[in-house]
């Protein structure tokens, strides 16, 4: 009888590993690439556009240098953890900027952001007899789309977490149909709610105010993360509960001090996710004013863009890396929990 090699049939199993795992690396690397150069070129147009045009052998010089740190912090990012990796964030941040001082330096300057001290740079683009009075300062557009994304956020998270306690722990009548038209509301595109929508914010008389998007967004987009919290709660063992209140809490004390905080990583999701729905709003908070009555981000960088005299693309660059700041440092601070959740719990 033959003797089986294991030490081969071993090295054989981790060659093939090795052999697959670079496969799915290259293949992840070559998909995500068409995905991340026009943040590159967004970036780099906001720091090195002048005359309302982009320089293409700049971008592609630039790009030269931040795809292979890019991909370097990648590879980093997997293989180390912990603090290792904010380091390597910050080391791939230096490298970054070194070169591009090295390489780009005549061409670097921070005129495209005069936007952020100057408040009437869109008249100054424009022309005062078109544009007079009718912008604002983008920071006003900023806090109001500040104040639209948290408090919606606020109100979802609020609601969606005690719903889904209730639709998770309790049993009443229509309970499964509720469950079921929280999803069928999801198959209807909400552009087609428009006019219903505005008819009945002009009657109630909220129209033109901050309030309408606010409450119409938290509307639509509760039903669907009802649905999620409901399956955090489901995946809480109704023995710990049980426990607590075998030990003499009340109802609501289990729910607070036991319950809570084991769907934790769900109402940050869920949080992370409705503010920034909120923040990339367009449709509504367009299509529920009838003036300027209020601006946020995504409207003042539509109008920013907007020019019959050509388009100046340093400044709509600047005012979009502006615009998608908070949601990218948002994602940075609540990866990990994001990165942990399912579709009805926890992993791991």
């Amino acid at each position: 009888m033959t003797a089986v090699d294991w030490e081969g049939l071993a090295r054989s199993g981790q060659r093939d590993r090795r052999l697959r795992q670079g496969a799915l690396i290259v293949f992840l690397t070559a998909v995500s690439i068409p995905i991340i150069l026009p943040y590159f070129w967004m970036v780099m147009i906001a720091f090195t556009a002048r005359t309302g045009g982009a320089d293409s052998a700049t971008l592609w010089t630039a790009c030269a240098i931040l795809v292979p740190v890019t991909l370097g912090y990648a590879a980093a990012y997997q293989a180390l953890s912990g603090k290792a990796r904010a380091g390597a964030g910050l080391a791939a941040i230096a490298v970054a900027v070194v070169l591009l001082w090295v390489f780009l330096r005549d061409d670097l300057h921070l005129y495209n952001f005069r936007f952020l001290i100057t408040p009437n740079v869109v008249e100054d683009l424009r022309g005062a007899a078109t544009a007079g009075g009718q912008f604002p300062w983008v920071w006003d557009a900023l806090i109001n789309s500040l104040i639209l994304a948290s408090s919606q956020t606020v109100i979802v998270v609020t609601v969606s977490t005690l719903a889904g306690y209730y639709l998770s722990r309790f049993a009443f009548a229509g309970r499964a149909a509720f469950l079921q038209s929280l999803l069928v509301l999801q198959a209807f595109p909400a552009i087609t709610l428009v006019i219903p929508i505005f008819l009945m914010v002009y009657w109630i008389g909220l129209l033109n105010t901050l309030v309408a998007p606010i409450l119409v967004l938290t509307a639509l987009e509760l039903p669907f993360f009802i649905f999620i919290m409901k399956g955090f709660f489901d995946a809480v063992p109704w023995d710990i509960e049980m426990s607590a209140l075998t030990d003499g809490a009340s109802r609501r004390q289990a729910f607070r001090m036991v319950v809570l905080p084991q769907v934790r990583v769900g109402m940050i999701a869920v949080g992370v996710f409705s503010f920034i729905k909120g923040w990339e709003e367009y449709v509504f908070v367009t299509g529920l004013r009838t003036g300027n009555s209020y601006w946020v981000m995504s409207t003042y960088l539509y109008y920013v863009r907007e020019d019959v005299m050509g388009v100046d693309y340093g400044l709509v660059a600047a005012v979009s890396l502006i615009y998608v700041l908070p949601s990218l440092i948002l994602y940075l601070f609540a990866q990990k929990y994001l990165t942990q959740m399912t579709l009805g719990g926890v992993k791991g």
